[in-house]
């Protein structure tokens, strides 16, 4: 253990003493506050609903953030997959910026010359009739429930007020109610209730509870996340995608696919289903749809299912908005010419190589798909510690669920770089 230990060290050190020398200087800003006084203010004046990492973020550039005082880090959380392109790329800031300095909202009262050409390109892409263009990605989630509940009783004739949807245990898509009232995490529901009625659940990666409860004729849909994120990269078995799509077309139920996190080249395609070349009927997207620099998420289904909404019945001011539908356009158009599913799949390979290596009795599972991926801690060591001393050693990252820690860094990250923070993921690691 000691002569790997010396022998990561050493690597590390030269790769990072290589990256030091070749990677561009960012100019800080002088700021007249420390960082202990940034988060002092967010205390004071802010809500207490984050417990956010000690580091106050003042820049950022591809897979690297610097803080106030001018250290830099390696970003291991892309912000939760919102920037898979890499942070401030300039092809997609060009675009924001060109766009705002002609046109930024109308609101759906009127057309506008940009969301036509996003609509055509998004639906080209993925190989839907339609697209309902909205902001965040719990807002693409209600949108799909809407959808799929107005399905269900034009459709498939359930009965008024009994269509029911499908969700499973430890599924993460948002905190709105409805996004709550289908968790099973005491965090996010309790003492928000009464709850949203129709919602039932069931566990993961499991075809047999999914064809017991989807034979049911009130059901009009199952949404599942491909591979759940915020659960700790939870991935599932081979074929369980193959039988979601079996089970919903014998039953005549909506599959909707949760993509926000897992989709946009983040696992290696281009969506985390086409690892088992199957489509959902209703596809949620979000997160990377901008590159992170703008809200832009998306629902994506045929004419049977989204021509269900009829004029007035769904809608937002922001949704389909000049400068969202150019930011997007460009952020789709940056993940297929430069190749990101394609490279997110080779480093994650890389990566969880790399990870599994470590002595499991201090780590007891390295598991992800492309550069979604997660370490599960042994419960003698705390998570959140170890993110602090990788924080301390130039790679950010959050634990979750207590013991897991998810590394997801921008799907630009090179393979040299992917070796310095596999250097300090192991000094870290040793260090403990």
């Amino acid at each position: 253990m000691m002569r790997l230990m010396r022998s990561w060290q050493v690597a590390g050190l030269a790769a990072r003493s290589l990256s030091t020398q070749n990677r561009s200087k960012v100019e800080t800003v002088q700021n007249d506050l420390i960082s202990q006084q940034y988060m002092e203010r967010e205390y004071k004046f802010g809500a207490h609903n984050y417990k956010s990492l000690p580091v106050v973020i003042s820049q950022a550039k591809g897979v690297h953030m610097w803080d106030v005082e001018g250290k830099c880090y390696f970003d291991f959380l892309s912000a939760y997959s919102a920037v898979n392109q890499g942070h401030c790329h300039p092809r997609i800031l060009e675009a924001l910026q060109q766009q705002a300095a002609s046109l930024t909202l109308t609101s759906r009262a009127f057309y506008n010359n940009i969301l036509g050409e996003y609509e055509e390109y998004v639906t080209s892409l993925f190989g839907y009739d339609k697209l309902l263009p909205m902001n965040t990605g719990v807002e693409a989630g209600e949108t799909a429930c809407k959808l799929a509940r107005k399905w269900g009783y034009l459709v498939k004739k359930i009965p008024e007020n009994q269509a029911k949807i499908i969700f499973v245990n430890n599924n993460f898509w948002g905190r709105t109610l409805s996004a709550i009232s289908s968790s099973t995490d005491p965090v996010a529901y309790k003492d928000f209730g009464p709850y949203m009625p129709g919602f039932s659940l069931i566990p993961y990666d499991d075809l047999q509870a999914l064809e017991e409860a989807v034979s049911d004729p009130t059901v009009a849909a199952f949404m599942v996340e491909p591979i759940q994120g915020e659960a700790g990269v939870v991935v599932p078995s081979d074929g369980y995608l193959r039988g979601i799509r079996e089970l919903c077309d014998r039953y005549n139920v909506l599959w909707i696919a949760d993509e926000v996190q897992t989709g946009l080249a983040r696992t290696g395609r281009r969506l985390a289903v086409d690892h088992e070349n199957v489509k959902p009927d209703i596809l949620m997207l979000g997160k990377a749809l901008s590159g992170g620099v703008y809200p832009v998420s998306a629902v994506l289904a045929n004419d049977e299912v989204m021509l269900c909404i009829k004029q007035g019945e769904h809608g937002s001011t922001y949704g389909g908005n000049p400068l969202g539908c150019k930011v997007g356009l460009v952020a789709l158009q940056v993940i297929e010419e430069e190749n990101l599913a394609r490279n997110a799949e080779k480093m994650g390979l890389i990566l969880r190589s790399e990870l599994s290596k470590l002595p499991k009795e201090i780590i007891s599972v390295v598991r992800g798909r492309g550069l979604l991926n997660a370490i599960v801690i042994n419960e003698k060591f705390d998570a959140w510690e170890v993110c602090l001393r990788l924080k301390d050693n130039g790679l950010l990252a959050k634990p979750t669920h207590g013991d897991i820690i998810r590394f997801a860094p921008p799907l630009c990250i090179t393979e040299e770089e992917i070796t310095e923070c596999v250097g300090i993921i192991t000094n870290t690691i040793f260090s403990l």
